[in-house]
Formats: C-alpha cells, sequence, structure tokens
C-alpha cells in the first residue's frame, strides 16, 4: 500500500512473492465501495451491488472474469436472486423502487409506498413481503403481478426479515427490539419474542434500546437474531429464551449472520470484525478484522470460501481451508495451501527494518521523523534496509570488527566448557553468592538425610539474576545499617575472603595453563568453638564505638571547614513600590503567600482586615480595609497629630474668651 502502481509492476517482475499472488477473480472489485454481494444458486455466479455509480456486477465463476455490469438509477438497499442462475434477480433501492432484471437486463419497476430496508421471497406462493419504515409488511404477488393485502404488525418500523426455508415461516426483526412471526397460509401472527430484553445480560453493556438489525434461519427450528448494540442470540423456536447470546464488545451493529454447518459454526458480522463461533458452546474458533469497514459477507455454499463487500473498492476473498473444501472452479487453492504449509515463505517487510526512536537517536537520524524514509508503526518505525546498513556503518564503522571478537570468544567459551568446571562466582555479590553456595551444600545434605526434596537454587533463579550481575545491587558492608544488623560478619567473611582468594587464584591458573589443573583447594576453615551470644555482644560493642569514632572524626572536618570558609556579604534587590522593614517580615510574607486562599481569609478575619457575614438571600458578603503602605500610615499619622494640635489651640481660644468676658462682667 506505500508503493505507486507503477512501482509495483516493477516489484512484480523481481519479487517471487508478487508473482506468487493469487487473483482469483480478475477484477472482482467496484469503482468505490460494494454493499451487498451473493452467489447463485447453481455457484456459477458471484454478484455484487455497490457504488460510484450505482451499478450492479456478474462474475462468472468457471470464466474467473466478470460476465457484465449494468448500471441502476439510485442505489441498492439490498437484492435476491430469484432463479438458480443470473437470469431473474430482485433489486430494492433507496428511492422506494423495486427493479425487476432478466437475463437481457431491465424488465420492470415499480414502487411501494414506504421506504424498504428488507425483503424476502416466499417460494410457494411467488409473494415478495417487504419490510421498512412503516407498520405493515407489503405483499407483492409475482404471478399475479400485483399487490396483495399488507400484513398489519405492531412494530412502529421494521429492519430485517426471512422465511424459513423448511416450513415457510416468515419473521421481522423490530426497531423495539422484537422478532414477530407469521403465518403465511394465515396471515396471522403465531408468535412474538422479546429480544431487546433476552440481549440484556450480566457481562453487558447497552446504551440505549437494542433494535433488530439482521435475522436468519437455520433449519426447522432454529434462527439467529442480531441487535444494533453488537449482540447475536441463538433462539430455538420453542422456547422464548435464547441458548446463547454472543456479544461482539464493539456496541456496533450486527450487519450478517451466516451458519457454516460442517464444523456447527456461525459467523456473525458487523462493520469491523468478522466472527466464527460454535453454535454449541459459543467458544470462538476464530475472527478477522479487514483493513476496511465490512458491509456483507457471504459464505460460499458447501467451502471453505468467504466474500465481503467493503467500504472500498477491492472486495476481499478468505479461503479458510479447516472450513472445508476449495470450489470446483478453484481446486488448485487446495495444492497451494499445502505447499505453503510446507513452505514458509519471506514476511512483507523483509526489504524494511523495524527500528524505535531509541534506535534512530543511536544512529543519528532522529530528523527523519515525519518524512516519507520512515513509515510509523506501532511504537516505531519502518525504514528502508539498505538506509539501515549505511547509517549503521557510518555510526559504528568497528561493528564488524567487534562482531567477530565477540564470534571468536563464544567458540573459546563452548571450548572451555567442554573442560571439567571449577565453581565460578559472579562479579557482583561474591560474598553474598559463596555464602548461598555453602548454604545449598548443607541443604542438600540435610535432605538427603531426611529424603526431602531440594528447593530451587537463588543463583540459578531469572527473578535474581540482576542482583549478581548489575554493580547498583552491591551489598555495602561499610554502611551503619549493616555493620550493626551483621555483628558476626566480621568473623565469618573472614573465612569466606580465604576462600575466595583460593578460588581466584584457581581461576588464574586454570587460564594460565591449557591443561585441567590436578587437586584440589585445600579447606582453610578450622574449628572454632565460641559462644554465639558473647562473641555477638562483643562485635556490638566494637561496631558502636568505631560507629562514635568516625562520627567524632566527620564533626571535627566540618567544624574546620566552617571555620575556613568566609562568609561575604549578599545583596538583596527589593520591588519597586515596597519598602524593606525586616528579614522576618520577609519570611512571613513568603509563608503567607504559600498558604491557600481559604487560610489567608481566615487570618485575615482574625486580624480583623476582612469581615465576612451571611446576608439573607444565601450568599456570602466580604467587607475589608486595604493595606496601606509606611509612608501612607506615617503620613495619615501626622494629619491625624495636627487635627489634635488645632483642636487644643480652638480650645484654649474659647477658654481665654470666656474669661475675658466674666472679668468685664464683673467689674
Amino acid at each position: 500500500q506505500w508503493l505507486s502502481d507503477r512501482k509495483k509492476r516493477a516489484l512484480q517482475k523481481k519479487d517471487v512473492d508478487i508473482r506468487r499472488r493469487i487473483e482469483l477473480i480478475q477484477d472482482f472489485e467496484m469503482p468505490t465501495v460494494s454493499t451487498k454481494i451473493k452467489v447463485s444458486r447453481d455457484g456459477q455466479y458471484i454478484m455484487a451491488v455497490g457504488t460510484y455509480k450505482p451499478r450492479v456486477r456478474c462474475f462468472d465463476t468457471y470464466q474467473l472474469s466478470q460476465k457484465f455490469e449494468r448500471c441502476l438509477d439510485s442505489e441498492v438497499v439490498t437484492f435476491e436472486i430469484l432463479s438458480d442462475d443470473y437470469s431473474k434477480v430482485v433489486f430494492l433501492q433507496c428511492g422506494r423502487f423495486v427493479e425487476f432484471h432478466s437475463q437481457h437486463g431491465h424488465y420492470y419497476k415499480t414502487r411501494i409506498p414506504k421506504f424498504g430496508r428488507d425483503f424476502s421471497y416466499h417460494y410457494p406462493s411467488c409473494d415478495l413481503y417487504f419490510v421498512g419504515a412503516s407498520s405493515e409488511v407489503y405483499r407483492l404477488n409475482l404471478e399475479q403481478g400485483r399487490f396483495l393485502n399488507s400484513l398489519q404488525t405492531e412494530a412502529s418500523e421494521s429492519n430485517a426479515c426471512d422465511i424459513n426455508p423448511v416450513h415457510f415461516l416468515f419473521a421481522l426483526g423490530t426497531a423495539e427490539g422484537k422478532v414477530e412471526c407469521w403465518d403465511p397460509r394465515t396471515r396471522n401472527r403465531v408468535g412474538l419474542l422479546d429480544c431487546a430484553l433476552s440481549s440484556v445480560t450480566a457481562d453487558t453493556e447497552i446504551e440505549g434500546l437494542p433494535s433488530i438489525s439482521a435475522l436468519k434461519f437455520d433449519g426447522a427450528l432454529n434462527m439467529a437474531v442480531g441487535t444494533s448494540t453488537g449482540q447475536v442470540l441463538l433462539y430455538d423456536l420453542r422456547s422464548s429464551n435464547p441458548l446463547i447470546v454472543k456479544d461482539h464488545h464493539y456496541g456496533l451493529p450486527i450487519k450478517s449472520i451466516q451458519f457454516q454447518h460442517q464444523l456447527d459454526l456461525i459467523i456473525s458480522a458487523d462493520s469491523r470484525i468478522i466472527k466464527m463461533w460454535n453454535k454449541d458452546t459459543g467458544k470462538i474458533f476464530t475472527s478477522m478484522e479487514p483493513e476496511h469497514d465490512i458491509n456483507d459477507v457471504c459464505l460460499y455454499p458447501n467451502s471453505g470460501m468467504l466474500m465481503t463487500a467493503n467500504e472500498a473498492p477491492k472486495m476481499n476473498i478468505y479461503y479458510i481451508p479447516v472450513l472445508g473444501p476449495a470450489p470446483k472452479w478453484c481446486s488448485f487453492l487446495d495444492n497451494l495451501t499445502e505447499e505453503l504449509e510446507e513452505n514458509p515463505e519471506s514476511t512483507v517487510y523483509d526489504d524494511y527494518k523495524f527500528v524505535t526512536r531509541k534506535d534512530l537517536e543511536n544512529l543519528g537520524l532522529a530528523h527523519l521523523i515525519g518524512s516519507s524514509l520512515l513509515r510509523a508503526y506501532m511504537h516505531g518505525f519502518f525504514m528502508d534496509i539498505r538506509l539501515y546498513h549505511k547509517a549503521k556503518m557510518m555510526a559504528n564503522p568497528f561493528a564488524y570488527e567487534e562482531y567477530r571478537r565477540e564470534k571468536i570468544r563464544q567458540k573459546i567459551e563452548e571450548t572451555r566448557a567442554q573442560r571439567v568446571q571449577l565453581k565460578k562466582l559472579p562479579k557482583v555479590n561474591k560474598e553474598l553468592a559463596l555464602k548461598l553456595i555453602e548454604e545449598e551444600g548443607e541443604e542438600q545434605q540435610f535432605s538427603k538425610k531426611r529424603k526431602q526434596k531440594n528447593l530451587p537454587s537463588l543463583l540459578k533463579d531469572d527473578r535474581f539474576k540482576v542482583m549478581f550481575e548489575n554493580p547498583d545491587f552491591q551489598v555495602d558492608e561499610q554502611s551503619e545499617e549493616f555493620r550493626l544488623l551483621n555483628p558476626l560478619v566480621s568473623k565469618i567473611s573472614e573465612k569466606r575472603k580465604r576462600k575466595l582468594k583460593l578460588l581466584e587464584e584457581l581461576e588464574a591458573q586454570a587460564q594460565e595453563e591449557e591443561e585441567e589443573p590436578e587437586g584440589k583447594a585445600s579447606d582453610a576453615e578450622s574449628s572454632e568453638s565460641s559462644d554465639d551470644e558473647k562473641g555477638w555482644v562483643e562485635e556490638v560493642r566494637k561496631q558502636r564505638k568505631l560507629l562514635r569514632q568516625e562520627e567524632k572524626l566527620k564533626r571535627q572536618e566540618r567544624l574546620k571547614e566552617d571555620q575556613q570558609t568566609l562568609l561575604k556579604p549578599q545583596f538583596f534587590e527589593i520591588k519597586e513600590g515596597e519598602e524593606f522593614r525586616s528579614f522576618k517580615d520577609s519570611a512571613k510574607k513568603q509563608k503567607l503567600m504559600k498558604k491557600t486562599l481559604e487560610d489567608r481569609l481566615k487570618l485575615e478575619e482574625k486580624l480583623g482586615i476582612l469581615n465576612v457575614t451571611d446576608t439573607t438571600v444565601g450568599s456570602k458578603q466580604a467587607t475589608f480595609k486595604l493595606k496601606q503602605s509606611e509612608q501612607q500610615r506615617k503620613q495619615q499619622e501626622a494629619e491625624k497629630r495636627h487635627r489634635q494640635e488645632r483642636k487644643t489651640l480652638r480650645r484654649s481660644a474659647n477658654h481665654l474668651k470666656s474669661r475675658r468676658g466674666r472679668g468685664r462682667l464683673f467689674h
């Protein structure tokens, strides 16, 4: 799909895989979209309808090519082949038209009262039953050439219908999620199934009322119903409860239901997926997800071939050998599939290399992301294998030398593996590994005596593999926790260190000498009789004393460093419009700014700056005082003092006047 037609043709000459691809029927496609596909009863003709322009195409399987093509006036909703071959076909079209075609072409055209959605043909009476956007089922008799009395249903609209091939019971699926069954002989309703209620189970999640979108009979007693919410219900006509409810889990309407009798499978399809499942157990047999949305599915009779009409020009053909043999007109498919099983062929991506974003960064090609040289796929990209090899050679020109050295090292390791192996300890946590080996030896002896099963080794367990490979997991024996929790480790570690030295010497000898060293390493361990408790207490005391001394030394070093360091003056810039009071105020201000709005409001309410009251309506009323700067505060204080001074002057002047007046009266 990434290549142009010209490049595909050029590739077809060179690529063996493309030359082996099979085009069963030549030009098996539509101009834009295919909507319905059916096979004639004799199996010779495949008919498909699609757009654009609306047309029908007939393919002859014996000639493996197109038989004819006819254009129509409007799009086809569905169609039915009435004869064994292509000579009698009925088309239900969008504009309420019903068009009849014979072998030579268009024969007759009529209209139904309401828009149709599906129809079925009743062979004994030659009646066509049309269902659609109406509560009525319209009957058109093809022998008399006229409409008969319609069937009156309880539904507001009907979406699908089918006639049982054994006893000719007519069933229709309604928009309310019910299935009505009618007897064509008496033209009376004989049964009603509430499928919407039965489709709701504990495992299913349904949005809205499920309506019936597909309907199919199987034999005399079985009927499968598909809903608009993606469930398929299998019924026995003698029971009102479904035998199995199968959910597609996509929430999309079921488009088609087919029965496969050889393996007792039901093939149900929505627009996204085709599922094949056992009709007795409901177990999934297989599923297929085509690249484009599905409109219809057709199973070729008595074979393992499946055809789909899609939202794309190409109509897909699938052959599944497990379902049945290939049709007689393409019997060579059986031989081809056997050859394919014997000779697995190369994949489509042989000429491409999959790289992640990290690989691109290592190669220095990260700038190519978004260009035509990289094709995005899943968590990485596909790039041309030639470009990858060139970039790798430029990024690491000595890659071949490294590869050669690695191969030589592997060969040497293989030859060494044939010799008698010494005990090899890992590079990380050697003492811990030695301890585990000793414990395993003791456990093996104990289990032999008790006749118990040996427990798996930690060294061989993949879950603890990293502990002996990654240096980040190295045990720090100088840490305070290790020294206090393992007070007897020092004595035991001395013994293990001796062992480690011996093992390292033996390994060095094995590397120097080509022949196998003879003899065994002498045991450096001496039996020690010790009271564990006394030794433990003494060791703990020693460790604590050492820790205290180390702490004292660290403190002294810190004091010396503090004395040596000289304090330098630091300058801080004050924002414009603010006055510096003290460092405490700035610290308080920073703490206050970190608090939430609720905490700040509570604090201001305590200080009396803010007052919050409830109103009668139910809302809140807040009154607050604006914070003043230092300059404004000083100005207000000066004005206040000035007013007080003026008041005192007025009082003293008034007092003098009153005294003078009294003196005159007295004189």
